[in-house]
């Protein structure tokens, strides 16, 4: 590409400093200091001229010529108000650098240190942004106003409008003799599901039968979801547009009414529901030897959970082996069947990022009380493994079927980041075997040698997060490009239609296709629009669950300030480290907080040296810390080493803010249900 050609995209600028990157649709992003973003703002789609570095460095560099449209049309701050009288809207996000101005008649009244949403209803020539008050959150330090103003920036529709609920109040909760023709009976097989604890809804069910031949067959029984939410309904609409349910800490935001979600559609033990089931022959050598899709009905025996199946499994729980002595030899073959998956998957070079998610439990108020570690047992493994087979083998299919079809894709990583992955291992005494460009693309098993390498180590951590991030995101896509994560050449999302629209979208195509009713271009355009948006929605869902763990593990920890914890260095830097406790909230301990020497960054080994006590700080090194600052408003922990602690340090939260994270004695309850990722692979 020439220097001097216009480049279209859209603008990311930095939480971190004044500048950003316009992000174009192919190519590499295209670094734009402060001062030439014009009047260009984060989310906005833009035309850019790059220019050559300054430092003449290789990395892109430009200037932003026009904004082309605006992405921003409600922004969510603190109203405060300058000296002069008038009002202005202070941005909660750090990447929207603009004070919105509010003018009298646009407040609502809204009072000063309130958190309020503000439309943009003016941008003016002199560069100042006018907006009008749409909604008042609450306190600025409310923890419920800090959540909706997170929901709100995320474009998350919390509510179902009037006309959804009324079509959902219109599908019958319980199935009909005509809703059965043409299906498979399933009612009378040992058929049940593994869900979490707290697990409301319920997409998938599974069955195990060995057959006289010595091979698996495989039962994966998914929700009809598409028999209740025709195409282009109200229902259907709103799922599009939702694209995915979203889990926070105190709740969950559907995708569907809670009278499908939870209802007709889930899978509830004891109960007829209509489903799309997958039968697969495996090998005893865990081959796929053939498969069989058809519309079944079945009625679920048991609702099992991890924690049942892991205690019968992993310990042999008496009592719970002899509730469930009617499953149990079901259990122990999949459990055999799981472990041949696994390893298959493994060979080939699956990349396997286990890293143990944090539980937040939060109060009947929805206040953060506890931070604990997710545990993964053998059933959990288990039926992530079937899922994954259930959605390759759908994927295959479509793809021989020649199908319009939503598929799940994951691309290779760059070679500029892989190269830079590479330089960043070496200080580990790790290197990637081989020469990698163009010509040698890095292969996955790669990739796996080097997490097997650091498993159970200090680094592991770090470096399965920095691989992590040098992988492209995995998208939606209506043309199959293979998954580069899982090294498979087929994969898509068929498992779960009640949280994910992908998953819906593509069981409507196959319904059609194997009853014969599939007409040439039906679904073509259908399939583009579904992978684009539920790409975008699950962006969005990702940011809002993020922030609000962010949030929830920043409110927690404040009532602990001045208190000292164990924890281990999750990195290091040239401006501190960060360290991690056991329940994996993370804070930063400054450079300038470690005051008994003076410390530099070696980069090549990642570590802090003492000039002259010669002390070392590593990643995966053990240290005592103290807390001295829990900011809830910027999301960010700071911690100290417990020997270089003074209480002047302590930065304590405004009144509300304490009061905010004092532990109450109420009775506490654990998220409405689980996100139930049955995927559980990093890049999935």
């Amino acid at each position: 590409m020439e220097r001097n050609e216009m480049i279209q995209g859209k603008l990311s600028c930095s939480a971190k400093g004044f500048f950003g990157f316009v992000i174009p649709d192919e190519g590499e992003d295209i670094f734009v200091p402060g001062e030439k973003l014009g009047d260009a703002l984060n989310g906005d789609t833009v035309l850019a001229r790059e220019e050559q570095p300054a430092d003449g460095s290789r990395h892109r560099e430009g200037y932003i010529v026009k904004v082309l449209e605006r992405g921003n049309k409600t922004v969510v701050g603190v109203i405060y108000k300058k000296k002069e009288g008038t009002l202005r809207l202070r941005p909660d996000s750090r990447q929207f650098y603009n004070k919105i101005k509010i003018r009298p008649e646009n407040s609502m009244d809204v009072q000063i240190g309130m958190r309020a949403a503000a439309e943009i209803t003016e941008y003016a020539p002199d560069g100042s942004i006018y907006g009008r008050v749409v909604s008042v959150l609450g306190a600025e330090n409310s923890l419920k106003s800090c959540v909706e103003g997170i929901l709100i920036e995320n474009k998350i529709k919390t509510d179902f409008d009037v006309e959804t609920l009324t079509a959902a109040y219109k599908v019958p909760e319980t199935i009909r003799p005509r809703d059965l023709t043409g299906r498979t009976d399933l009612r009378n097989r040992i058929i049940f599901t593994i869900d979490g604890d707290d697990a409301r809804d319920f997409d998938d069910a599974v069955s195990l039968d060995i057959l006289e031949n010595g091979n698996y067959l495989l039962g994966v029984h998914i929700a009809d979801v598409t028999h209740y939410v025709k195409s282009g309904s109200q229902l259907d609409n709103e799922a599009f547009e939702r694209g995915t349910s979203v889990y926070l800490a105190d709740r969950v935001i559907p995708m569907l009414p809670e009278r499908l979600s939870n209802g007709i559609c889930s899978l509830n033990p004891n109960a007829d529901r209509l489903t799309l089931s997958v039968f697969i022959e495996v090998s005893q050598s865990g081959e796929t030897v053939g498969h069989n899709l058809e519309e079944s009905v079945i009625r679920s025996c048991e609702r099992m959970t991890y924690n049942n199946v892991n205690a019968m499994l992993e310990r042999g729980d008496k009592s719970l082996c002899e509730r469930y002595d009617h499953i149990l030899p079901t259990l122990l073959e999949m459990e055999k069947l799981s472990a041949l998956l696994r390893k298959k998957r493994v060979k080939r070079g699956s990349l396997d990022f286990d890293f143990p998610e944090a539980e937040i439990i939060v109060d009947k108020n929805g206040e953060p009380i506890e931070i604990v570690k997710e545990e993964r047992g053998v059933s959990n493994r288990m039926i992530e493994e079937f899922m994954l087979l259930a959605n390759e083998t759908i994927a295959e299919y479509a793809y021989w079927s020649e199908l319009p079809f939503v598929y799940r894709t994951h691309e290779p990583p760059s070679i500029d980041k892989i190269a830079a992955f590479g330089d960043f291992i070496k200080s580990f005494g790790l290197t990637l075997k081989g020469k990698i460009d163009e010509d040698n693309p890095v292969h996955s098993k790669e990739l796996q040698k080097i997490l097997d390498t650091v498993k159970g180590k200090p680094e592991e951590r770090l470096v399965a997060s920095t691989m992590l991030r040098s992988m492209m995101k995995a998208e939606y896509k209506p043309v199959n490009l293979g998954h580069f994560g899982l090294a498979a050449k087929y994969y898509c999302h068929f498992t779960s239609p009640i949280r994910r629209y992908p998953d819906l979208s593509i069981h409507r195509i196959l319904k059609e296709f194997i009853n014969g009713r599939l007409k040439s271009g039906q679904f073509e355009a259908f399939a583009t629009r579904a992978a684009q948006n539920s790409t975008d929605m699950e962006i969005s869902a990702e940011h809002t669950e993020r922030d609000v763990d962010d949030l929830m593990k920043t409110a927690y920890m404040a009532k602990f300030l001045g208190e000292s914890f164990d924890a281990v260095i999750a990195n290091v830097t040239g401006f501190g480290m960060f360290v991690e406790l056991e329940n994996t909230v993370q804070g930063l301990i400054r450079l300038e907080n470690m005051t008994d020497d003076y410390y530099e960054f070696d980069e090549r080994s990642n570590s802090l040296h003492g000039r002259l006590s010669g002390k070392s700080y590593k990643i995966g090194g053990a240290v005592r810390v103290t807390l001295i600052k829990a900011d809830i408003l910027l999301r960010q922990i700071d911690f100290v080493l417990e020997e270089h602690f003074e209480p002047k340090m302590i930065k304590k939260p405004k009144k509300s803010v304490k009061k905010l994270a004092a532990h109450r004695k109420v009775k506490h309850r654990k998220r409405k249900k689980s996100k139930g990722n049955k995927e559980n692979n990093g890049t999935v």
